[in-house]
């Protein structure tokens, strides 16, 4: 009998070594189908386009706030990586698991790299050279996210793989956390952590330490601001309520009915509040996980079988969804550079743009998956699984 791979943290096919009568768990179609929307509203909320209001219905409120889909992203993580971990007969083999992890995420990394050569150049005509240089270092590295004012250098969006890569590094270690196993101590277990990891973010809205003089906006700056918004920490609480997620998603055993129902409850809070509340409340509260309960409700409505799963099951948001890595990393930049290109003009295309753009930007996300992340990661696995079999004893 041959059974379904669980997708990692963004979707794909899990490549780690696993001793051969591991049975992987069931893959989560609807939840890679959901990482498509998110995508595609972060893309949005970057490059905001017209036209997207038709008589009362608008998708402005919902794009306005694509910010706290990052979030969302680090929330995913936690929980499809309990999902894949947290019961594995024998433990985590750590070497395997950051050899796979890096395996997937560099090489697509890599490329964002060389294709952002013309914002390294602009870089080094807008910074001193002694940050320049640090930023220099640092990206390759992947520690950018560490320096909230070097977060953005080079490839603006890619601090939140930065992020990502130093939770996990603490994963195999957040693992070995003795959780309850009861689902409603679990529930309170992610409320506190929801709670917790709010705590900087509402210090900062009653002192103000940058000085603005007023409320925080997307638009505002500070190293107080950006060290919330850009920095591994504030997102490990986010990150620990996903691994707590994934827990009570195995004990809870919920039905079919129930999980469309809290998937349904949260999807309906997320509208609520973004189309009715989200002007009134801290930037920085909803940029540092004021949602995640909400989601968290989505991401268990979509973790199992359920007439809601069935819609974000479809399959071209899956198969969108399998690149969404690649779309996220490549979009900020490669957008840009069009533009500032003024390749849609030079083509005779602009009458069509943005949306012209967005298509193309898809369209190489689905190429860098295919012929740039997986053949990388199957050659780097393959690589690491001989090399394993040549240490072992009589090989």
């Amino acid at each position: 009998m041959t059974t379904a791979i669980a997708p990692t943290s963004t979707g794909e096919q899990a490549a780690e070594l696993q001793p051969p009568a591991y049975v992987r768990k069931p893959a989560m179609p609807a939840l890679t189908g959901l990482r498509t929307l998110l995508a595609l509203t972060i893309v949005l909320f970057h490059f905001t386009p017209a036209g997207l209001q038709w008589g009362w219905f608008s998708l402005y409120p919902l794009i306005n706030i694509g910010y706290v889909f990052v979030s969302f992203f680090f929330l995913i993580s936690g929980f499809i990586l309990s999902y894949n971990y947290a019961d594995r007969p024998g433990g985590l083999n750590i070497a395997d698991f950051w050899v796979a992890r890096l395996s997937r995420l560099y090489p697509v990394y890599f490329l964002t790299m060389l294709i952002s050569i013309p914002m390294l150049i602009a870089e080094y005509h807008v910074r001193s050279h002694t940050q320049f240089w640090e930023g220099a270092l640092a990206t390759p590295l992947l520690v950018q996210g560490f320096f909230p004012d070097l977060a953005t250098f080079w490839m603006t969006v890619t601090w939140t793989l930065s992020c990502e890569i130093a939770l996990y590094l603490l994963f195999p270690l957040l693992l070995k956390l003795r959780l309850p196993k009861n689902p409603w101590q679990l529930l309170a277990l992610g409320l506190g952590l929801w709670m917790i990891g709010l705590i900087p973010h509402t210090i900062y809205v009653f002192t103000d330490p940058d000085h603005l003089g007023k409320m925080a906006d997307r638009y505002s700056g500070g190293y107080w601001l950006e060290t919330l918004k850009y920095t591994p920490l504030p997102y490990l609480c986010t990150f620990l309520a996903g691994l707590t997620l994934g827990r009570l998603h195995e004990a809870a055993k919920m039905t079919s009915r129930s999980r469309a129902f809290v998937g349904l409850c949260g999807f309906i809070a997320v509208w609520f509040v973004a189309y009715h509340l989200a002007d009134r409340l801290p930037y920085i509260l909803i940029h540092g996980g004021l949602l995640t309960p909400l989601f968290a409700a989505i991401i268990l409505g979509l973790g199992g079988p359920s007439p809601l799963a069935s819609v974000f099951s479809i399959r071209p948001l899956v198969a969108v969804g399998t690149s969404t890595y690649c779309l996220y990393l490549l979009h900020f930049n490669v957008f840009v550079l069009l533009h500032l290109n003024h390749i849609p003009e030079k083509l005779h295309v602009q009458r069509f743009d943005p949306w012209i753009s967005y298509i193309f930007v898809i369209v190489l996300a689905l190429a860098a998956r295919r012929f740039v992340e997986h053949p990388c990661q199957k050659a780097i696995g393959g690589w690491w699984k001989r090399r394993r079999e040549a240490q072992q004893p009589g090989a």
